[in-house]
């Protein structure tokens, strides 16, 4: 037996399981929405996929069968996460907000760039574009205190994590992305989730042969728009005017401004570009994810591997021996299996770690472009091509002005560059109980997790020399340099350490909940929670703060469903 399965539109479903009515044989469609079974020709196939309503065929003889799935848009949307878990849709009375993660993904390899304009009462904003200092700041129905603590709670697959983590996510393993924002929704975190809560939980292996998923992408990015800024001409002829206005005398003479506008030696009449010399006009990332999945009856997995590349938009002297153009490498590997111990019970193992490589100049994109905007083009270049006795020199020449207090973006990029990396290790183990045998629409879950983080930072750094003009022959075009720093520079690199950090987190969640129907039109639902957090820094600073900070906290919450969508419900923190 062999046939197509589609949707209500015509395309194939991948992933769809037929099976045989009273046995366990099946079979999941390929990407074509194909398969093909064994099967009597008296029996019966079972089509089924999720979000869609079942059908069962009876064979009758034939070879082959087409079946058309229909969506149950209502089983789709009866069901919305809250705290600790699921709950009708019908009956939540809190203001929650789910966003399909397929609608996250944007060409950016930071998920906080994703959220602006996706979702109602959440507000984004990105201040920087620059490769590891590009996360988006957030905060849901406006800020709750003068202290300006907005951050939201965010927690994946149950367990807190800082936005940094949320931000090295990757949507291709995400299975749903909620919004929690008022007081009813999130009343379960007591007052961690006073600016309100991000649930996220990650994909799951589901029953079949194993699917394997590749996705890469590569996008060039580039400012959305430069400065444009005076020429060096008109920025002369405006300081004198300026200059004239105050009563002051010119600052550049008409000789100065005349051979620059001719475009004479360089060297001795700059018109330097910072920007252009500085800044690319675009740069190239790259993003890659593989996951496999699938599973028996018994066990199931998903497993996945992420590497991103992005790059920055500074150029790099290539007469350094070092490289201190901006590059973040980021890694990620996810580990989720599922095994059914028993009819009754489900063990889940969750292993994640994500770890960040930076290379960079010694400041930030940030910093250095308020120096190109404030720095003079036409007071000396950016650096000297030799002279006579510096033909042998090995280091840059970098320029400046009198007694060398002058700003030189150049050389501030150019002096040395720094790396960090950053690290997070999480594991985490679940165990799911039903005590139908007890109670029916008793379960109870368990829960243990355990972080580790740790982050480095190093600097290596040169003292950049000096040079100022001299002297100019203009029948030979010859000029003298003078070096403002032949003591105090210094062309070695030196080493600095920088912040550390290293952290440890352990978390149990234990959870016992109740939820039956009574009727057609009531249901009840009961939940106790018990949760304890300990977390200890090997490097807070002093002895008060090296203390591992134990926090228990239980809650519970009731919700009680009338007929004629007459509800109510009431959660309650303790």
């Amino acid at each position: 037996m062999s046939g197509t399965v589609l949707d209500q539109n015509g395309a194939p479903i991948q992933g769809a399981t037929v099976t045989v009515l009273g046995s366990t044989r099946g079979v999941l469609t390929d990407e074509e929405g194909r398969y093909s079974l064994q099967v009597e020709a008296s029996g019966e196939l079972v089509y089924t996929y999720v979000g869609f309503t079942p059908q069962t065929i009876p064979v009758e003889g034939r070879t082959e069968i087409n079946v058309t799935l229909n969506p149950v848009v209502d089983a789709l949307d009866e069901v919305t996460v809250v705290a600790f878990g699921q709950q009708k849709k019908e009956s939540v009375v809190a203001s929650i907000t789910t966003v399909k993660p397929s609608d996250l993904k944007v060409p950016s390899s930071n998920l906080t760039t994703a959220l602006a304009g996706r979702i109602a009462g959440l507000i984004a904003f990105q201040q920087s574009g620059e490769p590891g200092a590009d996360n988006a700041d957030f905060f849901i129905r406006g800020v709750t205190s003068f202290g300006y603590s907005n951050r939201p709670l965010i927690l994946v697959d149950g367990v807190e994590v800082p936005a940094s983590e949320l931000a090295r996510l990757q949507v291709d393993d995400l299975a749903s992305f909620s919004i929690m924002k008022d007081a009813s929704a999130t009343a379960l975190y007591g007052a961690r989730g006073a600016n309100g809560v991000i649930l996220i939980t990650t994909k799951e292996g589901k029953e079949g042969k194993a699917r394997i998923s590749l996705r890469y992408e590569t996008s060039a990015s580039q400012p959305t728009q430069n400065i444009e800024l005076a020429d060096p001409i008109t920025y002369m002829n405006l300081a004198n005017e300026a200059s004239l206005t105050r009563g002051r005398v010119r600052q550049y003479q008409w000789e100065k401004i005349e051979r620059t506008m001719a475009g004479e030696d360089p060297m001795v009449y700059p018109a330097t570009d910072w920007q252009s010399l500085m800044l690319k006009d675009r740069t190239f990332n790259h993003r890659l994810n593989l996951n496999v999945s699938g599973g028996g009856k018994v066990a199931r997995y998903y497993v996945a591997a992420t590497y991103n590349k992005d790059n920055g938009m500074l150029k790099v002297d290539n007469r350094n021996n070092f490289n201190n153009g901006i590059d973040l490498k980021t890694y990620g590997l996810r580990s989720n299996v599922n095994i059914n111990l028993t009819n009754t019970t489900e063990a889940i193992v969750r292993l994640n770690s994500t770890w960040t490589d930076y290379t960079g100049p010694l400041g930030n994109g940030a910093d250095f472009y308020r120096q190109i905007i404030r720095t003079d083009p036409v007071l000396f270049p950016a650096y000297y091509e030799p002279d006579e006795k510096n033909l042998t020199t090995e280091h840059i020449l970098f320029g400046n002005s009198g007694a060398g207090e002058y700003l030189n973006p150049y050389a501030n990029l150019m002096k040395g560059y720094r790396d960090y990396t950053n690290a997070m290790f999480l594991a985490q183990f679940e165990v799911k109980q039903d005590l139908d045998f007890i109670l029916d629409g008793l379960k109870a879950s368990a829960m243990y997790n355990t972080t580790r983080y740790n982050y480095y930072q190093v600097s290596r750094m040169y003292s950049p020399f000096y040079y100022i003009l001299s002297g100019y022959d203009k029948t030979t075009g010859k000029y003298t340099l003078t070096n403002l720093n032949p003591t105090s520079g210094h062309e070695y690199l030196t080493y600095n350490e920088d912040a550390k950090q290293i952290t440890s987190e352990d978390y149990f969640q234990g959870i016992l909940n109740y939820n039956t129907d009574i009727g057609e039109d009531h249901s009840v639902s009961g939940m106790l929670v018990y949760t304890m957090q300990n977390k200890i820094s090997a490097n807070a600073g002093s002895l008060t703060k090296l203390i591992g900070n134990a926090k228990f906290r239980t809650g519970w919450s009731f919700y009680l469903c009338i007929p004629k969508q007459i509800l109510c419900g009431g959660e309650f923190w303790l």
